[in-house]
């Protein structure tokens, strides 16, 4: 589960979110421009295990898509900028 919240919001309630246990998706005019996702404790094997198999699961679509990491990252760039 995730909360979405937007920019201004997250800004302003930033302790509420750290406080949070959930993973929060932070919108700018209705499209998430990003994710904040609380950390409470010294992460454990499970989390590690759970982080990797994610990132596994991550290189296996960019792969199936045929997806360059590189031109995946300077594509999020130009976005940032607004140059998209």
């Amino acid at each position: 589960m995730v909360e979405k919240v937007g920019v201004r919001d997250f800004r302003n309630n930033i302790g509420k979110y750290i406080d949070s246990a959930i993973p929060i998706a932070v919108s700018r005019h209705g499209q998430t421009v990003g994710y904040f996702v609380p950390v409470h404790k010294a992460p454990n094997t499970a989390d590690f295990e759970a982080l990797r198999v994610a990132s596994d699961k991550l290189d296996t679509l960019l792969k199936e898509h045929k997806i360059d990491k590189e031109e995946l990252v300077q594509d999020f760039q130009k976005l940032r900028r607004g140059k998209a």
